[in-house]
């Protein structure tokens, strides 16, 4: 029987049917034209001009179009030939520890031991006795000179800790995965030559047993937690302004960038609770993406609360987690299937069991969430494809992550494209680690399987893109112009280039991948129709400039949610 519509079913239709047609008539609040335009939409890649009515793109296309779409209280920016393209994507960072680092001794770049001592004097002479002072950033296989006495290049601390007696001092490798502590630190840690090695770290000692100063891996709690209690002191409302602090220079430094989005490596449930917190009251200008970092035991209940997804307005969704399972090839903590070749029968070392994250992926699986395992070394990826093979596969859309994947045996490179797994890369690592990559693995292995981004495409893999910062700078520009040259910053000789990207494959690698490697193609990284209003505006044509001159793109203009957050005048 035909049923027929009662007169306030009528009217309720009508009344819909005139929102939808005012609100088609309502003009966009702005307008870029004049422009050179990557949208990363494969069925329509060019365009001069975008439309944005708040946080949604209305259009895509010719200028005169565009520009019909204005009203009385548009902005009309003429990009006059620049280039635009989707809002940059961070594939994988650490989002306060961005922050962080733009508050502690910067040791990035420096170029010897001894240069890294006198920063940290410098800082101590300016700090108050008993304060912990902290460094990131350097790394020995960077230095143009050696430190004088060394254990695998490391230096000893007793140079620091002459200059620094008064300061615990902690200074974090720029891998992240070792640390460097002075005498200080290491008394108030309780550290003696007779501390045994923690199950996945290692004390660095010489041959006779001597401390150098130098933790790896696990090993590094045991400076980092009487670090941590420290700061734990501090009052609730304390903690939050420092994370507010951090988080407000992570997110101009993003901006600056040309970063709309990040997608954030790993932060506690307190974390998460700030961030939601910042969301919901608008004080949070870049879009997170995170990852709830090494859920322990008691934690894997609370994965219940989530995935959740778009928190204030659409700035914050937490649907993933964090977990390694190995270290780093810098600090020997990459886990091996053969010994380094640089350090006899040294395989690395596997940072947490593979029974604790068969746990994590089980609760993983039960509560929906996506799976973000750091794996660097050969046998870490290829024992975390053997545990993710019991959960995904081709006909299962979980888009669970393999985060670095950076050297892989070419045995397992097409089980990433097999499995549906997502290998998420950070391009920039491979032209600031070639220096050393070929000393740690040897010519065959490095040119095989070390960050293998063409033979992962040519199989069928995912990838996504980043920077890892602060463990790299966080610059889309440098982390791109790696991706397509592999250029080594010492030498300007390309790292076995075979494994290139081509150009729009980088782009798409910042922009559209890292959407999907986040469940959020159909929000964002494209510039088309009913997508996010998040674009960066550039001074060089990134898929038709020289090379060289992607180094040299500066950020114009960067657009999150319909509105300029940062602009170079």
């Amino acid at each position: 029987m035909k049923t027929i519509p009662t007169l306030s079913c009528l009217l309720a239709i009508l009344a819909l049917a005139g929102c939808s047609s005012a609100e088609k008539k309502a003009p966009a609040t702005l307008i870029l034209y004049n422009g050179r335009l990557f949208t990363a939409d494969s069925t329509h890649p060019e365009a001069t001009a975008i439309a944005m009515r708040g946080d949604t793109i209305l259009y895509v296309g010719d200028d005169a179009t565009a520009r019909a779409l204005a009203g009385p209280q548009t902005e009309l920016l003429d990009l006059r030939g620049a280039f635009a393209m989707p809002g940059f994507i961070e594939g994988h960072g650490h989002f306060l520890g961005l922050g962080q680092s733009l508050q502690i001794v910067a040791l990035g770049g420096v170029t010897d031991w001894s240069e890294v001592v006198e920063r940290v004097a410098q800082q101590a002479s300016n700090t108050p006795p008993g304060e912990w002072i902290e460094g990131r950033g350097w790394h020995q296989e960077k230095w143009t000179a050696p430190p004088g006495r060394s254990v695998n290049g490391y230096p000893y601390h007793d140079d620091l800790s002459a200059r620094t007696p008064d300061h615990p001092v902690v200074l974090r490798h720029a891998s992240g995965h070792a640390l460097l502590a002075n005498a200080k630190a290491m008394q108030l840690a309780g550290i003696s030559r007779e501390t045994p090695d923690p199950v996945g770290g290692r004390i660095v000692r010489d041959a006779r047993g001597n401390l150098t100063g130098v933790f790896e891996e696990n090993a590094m709690d045991l400076i980092l937690n009487p670090l941590a209690a420290h700061k734990n002191l501090r009052s609730e409302a304390e903690k939050q302004a420092v994370l507010e602090r951090s988080a407000a220079l992570a997110a101009e430094a993003c901006l600056r960038n040309g970063v709309t989005s990040f997608q954030d490596a790993g932060s506690s449930l307190w974390e998460i609770a700030q961030f939601r917190r910042l969301a919901e009251s608008g004080q949070l200008p870049v879009r997170l993406w995170v990852m709830i970092a090494r859920p322990g035991a008691a934690d894997l209940p609370k994965l219940a609360d989530f995935p959740q997804v778009n928190s204030g307005k659409g700035f914050l969704t937490v649907r993933a987690v964090k977990a390694y399972l190995d270290g780093a090839l810098g600090a020997y903590g990459a886990w091996l299937l053969q010994p380094y070749a640089d350090k006899p029968g040294h395989v690395g070392q596997n940072v947490t069991p593979l029974d604790t994250i068969r746990r994590i992926a089980e609760a993983c699986h039960r509560h929906g969430l996506q799976l973000c395992v750091h794996a660097i070394g050969d046998r870490a990826n290829r024992e975390l494809l053997d545990l993710y093979s019991a959960f995904v596969g081709p006909d299962k859309d979980l888009r669970w992550r393999i985060e670095h994947a950076q050297h892989v045996d070419p045995k397992d490179i097409p089980r990433f494209g097999q499995l549906g797994v997502i290998a998420s890369v950070q391009a920039v690592h491979c032209t600031s680690d070639a220096p050393f990559v070929v000393k740690r693995l040897g010519v065959e292995r490095a040119r095989t399987g070390a960050y293998p981004w063409r033979s992962l495409l040519d199989s069928g893999a995912r990838l996504a893109n980043g920077t890892d910062t602060p463990v790299e700078d966080i610059s889309p520009l440098a982390c791109i112009y790696a991706a397509v040259t592999r250029k080594r910053p010492d030498t300007g000789e390309p790292f076995f280039p075979e494994q290139r990207m081509t150009r729009q494959e980088a782009l798409l690698s910042y922009t559209l991948w890292n959407a999907y490697a986040a469940f959020e193609e159909n929000e964002k990284g494209m510039l088309a129709p009913g997508r996010r209003a998040d674009v960066v505006v550039l001074s060089e044509n990134l898929l038709e400039c020289p090379e060289e001159n992607i180094l040299r793109a500066r950020v114009l203009h960067t657009i999150v949610a319909g509105r300029r957050a940062w602009s170079a005048q």
